[in-house]
């Protein structure tokens, strides 16, 4: 019980990191860090981190036929998942990113029912479709206010959902390795093989970040991605799955949106229209379908 008790705290407090980071980040974007470079800085900083880490614990070897699960997971979880998540951030709003990442236990039920055989009832298949529809409409009809730095909303709010579908797929398949690895054995070697697979693609945007001109406000933010949003986060949601199943993990996703939204409004970072709440409503309730358990009455 009490370990429990400290997934669901690992957890959550993830989950208020990645609230507050779909705000902090898309200050510094595009103007001080292009997505990709911020993508390079969180994937070379995270397995730097994890890497010094390691060197206080027992060294953990890792079996061979664990390493195609580790860069699959490494794909989906550190390259996939991380780039198309800055760069839809970058072309989207923090609001739009914080009702579509709700989608993810959607994703994961899905996922679950293809490879784990977990039923789906009709309830769930219309928690489905009526969540993203919900998406649906923040992408096509999300523009129509009025907000500053978002060039291109329906782009970025795609590659958002695509964030939250390679996001679900890497909790679903990395829990067996959660099963037999430390968490730090697990990162150290999924954020050094996302550091090889992402370079290509984020270097050209990491060498044109000016550094000598960097304001302080700028740089925080980006400690706080490296450091908050990549290392903690990937360290708490990785120690809960030790304890709790991915559905559990992806159910708070749900708060998400609630964190993002008063934080954004808060700093005047985004607003918040009649086609938000709306997209907002529609993904939350899709969400309490899926996530529905009926009781068994016992006579």
């Amino acid at each position: 019980m009490k370990n429990k008790i400290i997934a669901l705290f690992a957890a959550f407090g993830a989950t208020t990191i990645y609230g507050l980071n779909h705000t902090i980040a898309k200050v510094v974007m595009p103007d001080y860090v292009g997505a990709f470079g911020f993508i390079m800085l969180r994937v070379v900083g995270a397995s730097i981190l994890f890497w010094i880490v390691s060197l206080f614990l027992p060294n953990e070897k890792i079996d061979k036929k664990d390493y195609s699960r580790i860069i699959g997971v490494a794909f989906l979880g550190m390259c996939i998942n991380m780039l198309m998540f800055f760069k839809g951030l970058e072309l989207s709003t923090p609001i739009n990113s914080g009702v579509i990442v709700t989608l993810t236990p959607i994703i994961i039920l899905i996922l679950s029912a293809i490879f784990l055989n977990e039923s789906l009832n009709f309830p769930k298949i219309s928690g489905i479709i009526i969540g993203f529809t919900g998406a649906v409409i923040l992408i096509i009809y999300g523009n129509q206010s009025i907000v500053i730095n978002a060039p291109n909303i329906p782009l970025g709010n795609i590659l958002l959902l695509g964030n939250s579908i390679s996001y679900g797929a890497y909790l679903v398949f990395v829990k067996k390795l959660t099963e037999k690895y430390q968490t730090v054995t697990i990162m150290k070697w999924m954020f050094l093989v996302g550091s090889f697979m992402t370079f290509p693609v984020t270097y050209p945007d990491f060498i044109e970040i000016s550094w000598n001109n960097m304001p302080f406000f700028a740089l925080w933010r980006i400690g706080f991605v490296v450091i908050c949003t990549t290392f903690l986060t990937y360290f708490l949601n990785v120690y809960a799955l030790k304890t709790l199943p991915p559905t559990t993990i992806g159910a708070f996703a749900y708060l998400q949106p609630i964190i993002t939204i008063i934080y954004a409004v808060l700093t005047g970072n985004d607003t918040l229209d009649l086609v938000k709440i709306i997209a907002c409503i529609l993904v939350f309730f899709g969400v309490y379908l899926v996530s529905y358990k009926r009781k068994i009455i016992k006579v």
